[in-house]
């Protein structure tokens, strides 16, 4: 084989996995993924789309071997082939965010007071966390949270959150956080909490980006 052809088959080769990721749906598939394993049906509940073209984009993935399948009775659940999946989304997600302009605006409309809003100090929080000086919350699905969450966090979903509210200390600023740059659980996790009179906050970070930055995550039941 000539060596042009080889190079030709070298970069066809890793074109797969851009060609793979050239869909808004499959990028918000790993994002989902990188939270855990779940099957098609939640999977296409989740992007509201139907199950059958939930089915396809999934397929592209694995052929590009970066998800892969195991069946459980009648259902088929899906999960990424590796945390460097994960990883490839954070640092694909942090490069469009430093040169794409649009998007920057686009996450700056979604967030709640976007002026208030920085990068968090990661070691710092997690420091604050240990000692108990503020309260991290993690509104995103249990089975979420028991597969990865941040150090010392506590489980409060969403769905549950106005009904225990009275969990969570008056005294002490609640940090929330959910999926990611991207996930509005904690947005509305904050308005509510802010609403009832909490001293709250909300950070873009979610386990997929703590993983990346090369940080510690826990597992295991609620807090």
């Amino acid at each position: 084989m000539r060596k042009r052809e080889v190079k030709n088959l070298l970069y066809e080769q890793v074109a797969r996995i851009g060609k793979a990721l050239a869909s808004p749906k499959r990028l918000e598939l790993l994002e989902v993924l990188a939270q855990g394993e779940k099957t098609v049906d939640a999977l296409s509940a989740e992007l509201s789309i139907d199950i059958k073209l939930a089915s396809a984009h999934l397929k592209a993935l694995r052929a590009a071997s970066l998800v892969d399948s195991r069946r459980e009775g009648k259902y088929v659940v899906y999960r990424l082939s590796g945390q460097d999946v994960s990883d490839l989304w954070v640092r694909l997600r942090e490069v469009a965010e430093e040169h794409l302009l649009e998007l920057q605006m686009a996450i700056s409309q979604m967030v709640a007071q976007p002026d208030k809003l920085s990068r968090v100090d990661r070691k710092a929080l997690l420091e604050q966390a240990k000692r108990g000086e503020v309260v991290v919350i993690d509104v995103r699905p249990q089975a979420e949270y028991e597969t990865a969450h941040l150090p010392f966090a506590r489980s409060m979903p969403l769905s549950e959150l106005e009904q225990r509210l009275a969990e969570l200390p008056r005294r002490r600023q609640i940090v929330a956080y959910c999926r990611g740059p991207f996930c509005m659980l904690s947005d509305e996790a904050l308005k509510l909490l802010k609403a009832r009179g909490y001293k709250a906050r909300k950070i873009l970070d979610g386990v997929s980006e703590w993983q990346a930055a090369g940080l510690p995550v826990a597992s295991g039941g609620t807090l």
